[in-house]
């Protein structure tokens, strides 16, 4: 039976459709541009979005299983709400859903509460779910990786509390291992939540001293400013995400994004190998930038 992947051109869900396909799933994608993308060959296109009912029930025939990847945007919750009823007319009850880490406790962030109510419709419709719950994505550094290496500043107000950051890569081969468990098992198997979380739980010091032993050279920690990270934000995104973003950051400051006892070694037992690692990323960037 065939495995739905939404979100399928974005940072995760293009590793999730390369995991699926090596894997020899069956892998059908819902993309709002065809053309532009590029996916593994036997990998089904459907043309549409999550807010297409014709082309998200169209997507829906013959589908056992669905990844719901949906990103930030301000009709987000209807987006799941949407796709999830689609889903559950259409006779589908294995899910992969991928949440956020303390989706359950910050709880003013808009789109953290949104995956929370998500999370909870699972449970209420009585699907077979896996949560994946992902910590900052390493992958976020790209963003600013030009002014680290340009200006010796990491502006990223990530607090002292620490962020157990993940690669997008490993939150892939996790949602592809669970599609393919709920896919081959009975749709009778309970929720399960899991907290996608990376090797080291960092603080911005911390951050910083990482990229000033891997350059050979000073990086400071820009400090914990959340107002300012909002600032700088609203000159690239619509000011509701950048005030958004503020918020997730003035809960990095206060709470940080802490694993539970278990997390890393469950994760290294499910991969069958060590997690990737912050320093690793940074000794890529390093790399490429000579």
């Amino acid at each position: 039976m065939t495995i739905l992947v939404t979100g399928a051109t974005g940072r995760v869900g293009r590793h999730v459709v390369d995991q699926l396909a090596q894997r020899g799933a069956a892998v059908r994608v819902l993309t709002r541009d065809p053309a532009k993308a590029t996916f593994p060959a036997g990998v089904e296109v459907v043309k549409g979005d999550l807010l297409d009912l014709d082309a998200l029930r169209a997507a829906f025939d013959g589908v056992s299983t669905l990844f719901l990847l949906n990103a930030v945007t301000g009709d987000e919750f209807t987006q799941a709400l949407l796709t999830l009823n689609v889903a559950r007319e259409a006779g589908v009850k294995r899910v992969v859903y991928l949440s956020v880490i303390h989706a359950d406790r910050y709880v003013n962030v808009p789109h953290f509460a949104v995956k929370f109510g998500a999370e909870r419709m699972l449970d209420q419709m009585g699907f077979s779910a896996t949560i994946l719950r992902p910590a900052y994505f390493i992958d976020n550094e790209y963003m600013i990786k030009d002014v680290v290496l340009g200006h010796g500043v990491y502006p990223m107000p990530i607090g002292p509390k620490g962020l157990a950051m993940v690669d997008a890569r490993d939150i892939a081969e996790v949602a592809a291992i669970e599609l393919i468990r709920r896919s081959e098992g009975p749709d009778t198997l309970p929720i399960e939540t899991i907290n996608l979380v990376g090797p080291d739980t960092l603080t911005g010091a911390d951050v910083a001293a990482i990229w000033a032993d891997v350059l050979g050279r000073p990086v400071v920690y820009g400090g914990d400013d959340p107002a300012g990270f909002e600032q700088n934000a609203a000159g690239f995104m619509p000011p509701w995400m950048a005030y958004e973003m503020r918020l997730m950051a003035e809960r990095w400051v206060s709470d940080g994004m802490i694993p539970e006892p278990g997390d890393v070694p469950r994760l290294t037992q499910l991969l069958g190998r060590p997690l990737r690692s912050y320093r690793g990323f940074v000794e890529e960037v390093a790399e490429v930038a000579g």
